[in-house]
């Protein structure tokens, strides 16, 4: 037990030494006040450098956080063309690399404003990296569960929880085992170290776990947390049809008539600018091209079927004609008021902003979740065009009324318009 004992501090003293040097290198960076660094970045670096993106010079939020040699940083933004002529090799690097054109010398700058600069870097680079992004390239908001990393990580703390209890108990089990032997309840024999021979239970092992209260209650743990992710991930994603694709009576292949025909939207979903629903388009407007186009595709004669229509005479035959049973993908909730109208033609949004490329899709199917979350990251990073909408210009015109101190009616804010009772 004292050779343990030993052998414990040491280690300590080591992980102590270790965890010593990794503080003073995550505090290598200089301390820097960032929001003193963000007026000078504004006034000193904005015409050459961007912080997440190349401009001129490199993007400053990676090429800075990845050197950590802060005075370095400092010599080449104070003068960068005497480390060029020093023959350092960074500076030749960065030098040789955007074509010897060189950086603005900024000699004013001193040690502390350069410090405040590159906090306000690091701090704003930080931030960009946590802040959720956009993956679709349509400009849809990406809707996710959580993320698959964290649930991987917790499922590796587990694991490693789990052998570190396995190890534990094996040096435990060790311990009792030299302990016996230096009670004398262990025979020691010249041919070696002997074991009194007794009956094996086979399930010892398993009674000796479950009298183990640290290691059940962490087996009961784990199953809690493994249930509730896999209770949270249902609850998640229910009554979310992303990727829903139905069989369609018709087999419309959008990536043919709007993909390569490149036939507006609007001429089939008519409704999409006018009204409160897009519309499913009627027959009558497929007749208008496959009258005459692919008359031999059996698809098409699905079509003429429906209509009652006969080929060969060109007549309609109404006795004979029946709706078209099409299947809805996209469906809100009840309680979910959408108006394509608003969208389309106020907003100016394309199609493809909510019902992604279906220039590209053979068959339509549900792309985007349309949950509430989804709807309202759209919304917050969509500006409003006000100019030449008469909405805002008259609540423009309403405000200018209320900063006069002038009085303003019900009718000013639209109070008599019909839609206003009649809706």
């Amino acid at each position: 037990m004292r050779s343990f004992s030993l052998i414990f501090k040491q280690f300590s003293r080591s992980v102590l030494l270790i965890a010593g040097f990794a503080f003073l290198g995550f505090s290598a960076y200089a301390q820097g006040d960032a929001a003193k660094g963000e007026a000078l970045f504004k006034s000193k670096c904005t015409t050459c450098h961007k912080i997440d993106s190349k401009l001129i010079g490199p993007a400053l939020g990676p090429t800075v956080t990845s050197e950590t040699d802060d005075k370095w940083l400092t010599k080449w933004i104070q003068n960068n063309q005497a480390l060029i002529a020093a023959k350092d090799a960074k500076a030749l690097t960065i030098y040789n690399q955007y074509n010897q054109a060189g950086m603005q010398v900024f000699g004013e700058l001193s040690d502390g404003d350069v410090a405040n600069i590159l906090a306000y870097v690091r701090t704003t680079w930080k931030t960009m990296e946590a802040a959720p992004k956009a993956t679709a390239a349509t400009g849809t908001a990406a809707e996710t569960g959580p993320s698959s990393l964290v649930i991987f990580a917790l499922l590796g703390v587990i694991v490693l929880a789990f052998i570190i209890i396995l190890v534990l108990n094996k040096v435990i089990a060790t311990l009792e085992r030299l302990l016996l032997k230096g009670k004398g309840l262990l025979l020691e024999e010249a041919g070696g170290l002997e074991v009194e021979t007794v009956q094996v239970d086979r399930l010892a092992t398993l009674k000796k776990l479950a009298k183990n209260k640290k290691l059940v209650f962490f087996v009961l743990l784990c199953g809690t947390l493994a249930l509730g992710s896999w209770t949270f991930m249902g609850l998640w994603t229910t009554n979310i049809h992303q990727g829903y694709q139905p069989v369609q009576p018709i087999k419309f292949p959008h990536d043919l008539h709007a993909g390569a025909m490149k036939i507006d939207c609007q001429y089939c979903h008519s409704g999409a600018y006018k009204s409160k629903n897009a519309s499913i388009p009627s027959l009558n407007v497929c007749m208008n091209c496959h009258k005459v186009v692919k008359t031999e595709s059996p698809e098409i004669h699905k079509i003429y079927d429906a209509l009652g229509y006969d080929p060969q005479t060109q007549k309609y035959d109404s006795t004979k004609s029946r709706p078209m049973q099409w299947i809805r993908i996209h469906n809100l909730p009840d309680f979910a008021y959408f108006n394509h109208s608003q969208h389309v033609k106020v907003a100016g949004l394309k199609c493809q902003t909510c019902h992604g490329p279906v220039q590209t899709m053979k068959e339509v199917y549900q792309y985007s979740p349309l949950t509430m979350k989804w709807c309202i990251q759209c919304h917050k990073r969509t500006n409003v065009n006000m100019k030449g909408n008469a909405y805002y210009e008259k609540m423009e015109a309403v405000h200018d009324l209320i900063k006069q101190g002038k009085p303003v009616t019900e009718a000013a804010m639209g109070g008599i318009e019909c839609g206003k009772c009649h809706y």
